[in-house]
């Protein structure tokens, strides 16, 4: 059967890869650890379940407009009113199924071929594949583990061309958990206003979840200019346990937005109403429980940082926020254990998913293959016993 080519420009999720050879192995019976999940491991709120339920109860059934309902547009207006100081109106939202499909619309309605597209690197699995997709062409700019993986002004200014279309950040990190400081965003704001033709993208879906007070800011929050330019991706998966529920929001230029909707009307239609309703309870509610979340991560954080430490040649830069550590194995590279050499992330993410059965996600696919992906939004038990793990696999290989 013949294939589309656009197919064989991209390449499947390398953390949905994992996942699927984890569950596999359960499956067998086997008790596997999984680092590699990129959901919170709780439970979506009571009053957003109940909110869901009442719903389908109201009759909230059917086609609601393609952009989403006033209502959850109003709500999430609010929200930016509130946590970034900026002022939107419902023409400047479009609701979608989850943050990706945000970003899959933005980009089509964006991009197209001899555009490029810079990606700080390390780098979420999903930027380039989709900018791919938008016949675009995903340029890296890798960012060391001496600067928290973050991007430089410099480097930044390197990598712009008169091609450069957009510009994609990601604060707090997938993987890396790296949040960008007030006084980064304005490096950054300061190159990016020399260069008008670039695009922003603010891939915002951990935002809520930063550590030791850290002050959450974008760049549309450092710079007036930059807004006009800027587009916020966000959605409820990441901050209230909502992954499944399938609910993302794309903000900015309205003339933007009504292009995306034309995309999504013509693909997906509205995103589910019974799951726009529970999103309008996640952003109208109270949020104690968000805190609450955000502080379990942090105290996980730091035993994963510990844990982490007692591993001999194992470095890594600690995470501001999210739910990811992205530590640098490199050292182990060139070692054997159990028949097996080590040339790699992937070999390594194999070796120990083979034999100490614990998932983890190699970092080639994120951009840096010197490192491992861990989430830790598992339980401490399983945290303990992962590291466990680990650490006597590691200790084998020679």
């Amino acid at each position: 059967m013949r294939l589309a080519q656009r197919v064989s420009r991209i390449q499947p999720s390398a953390t949905l890869a994992i996942n699927s050879k984890a569950r596999a192995l359960r499956q067998q019976g086997t008790h596997v650890v999984n680092f590699g999940v990129g959901e919170p491991d709780f439970g979506t709120p009571l009053h957003i379940q109940q909110a869901a339920i009442k719903a389908i109860r109201d009759g909230h059934t059917r086609y609601t407009p393609v952009s989403g309902i006033d209502q959850l547009k109003e709500a999430i207006c609010d929200t930016l009113r509130n946590d970034y100081g900026l002022t939107y109106h419902n023409e400047n939202v479009l609701v979608t199924c989850g943050g990706k499909h945000a970003l899959y619309n933005l980009f089509q309605v964006l991009l197209e071929a001899g555009d490029e597209v810079i990606i700080p690197s390390p780098y979420w699995v999903s930027y380039p594949e989709m900018v791919a997709l938008a016949e675009a062409t995903p340029v890296m700019v890798s960012c060391l583990q001496t600067n928290n993986f973050k991007l430089h002004p410099s480097d930044l200014e390197r990598a712009i061309t008169p091609s450069t279309r957009l510009l994609i950040l990601n604060s707090p990190s997938n993987p890396t958990g790296a949040h960008y400081t007030r006084k980064e965003l304005e490096g950054l704001a300061e190159l990016l206003l020399r260069h008008p033709q670039v695009l922003i993208v603010s891939d915002d879906i951990y935002y809520r979840i930063l550590f030791s007070g850290q002050e959450w800011v974008s760049l549309g929050m450092v710079d007036e200019e930059l807004r006009s330019r800027m587009f916020i991706v966000n959605g409820v998966s990441k901050t209230y346990c909502m992954t499944g529920w399938r609910i993302g929001y794309l903000i900015g230029n309205r003339e933007v937005v009504k292009a995306a909707t034309k995309i999504q009307s013509q693909s997906t239609t509205n995103p589910t109403s019974i799951s726009q309703y529970a999103a309008l309870a996640a952003l109208r509610g109270d949020q104690g429980f968000v805190r609450t979340m955000a502080t379990a991560f942090e105290e996980r954080c730091h035993y994963v940082m510990d844990r982490l430490g007692e591993l001999p040649g194992v470095s890594c830069p600690t995470p501001a926020g999210a739910f990811y550590v992205f530590p640098n194995f490199s050292s182990f590279f060139g070692k054997s254990g159990k028949g097996k050499l080590i040339r790699d992330s992937l070999a390594l993410a194999d070796y120990l998913m083979e034999h100490a059965h614990v998932a983890l996600v190699p970092g080639g696919p994120f951009g840096e293959d010197q490192c491992l992906r861990f989430s830790y939004a598992l339980s401490m038990e399983d945290l303990q016993e992962g590291f466990n793990r680990i650490s006597r696999a590691i200790m084998e290989l020679s």
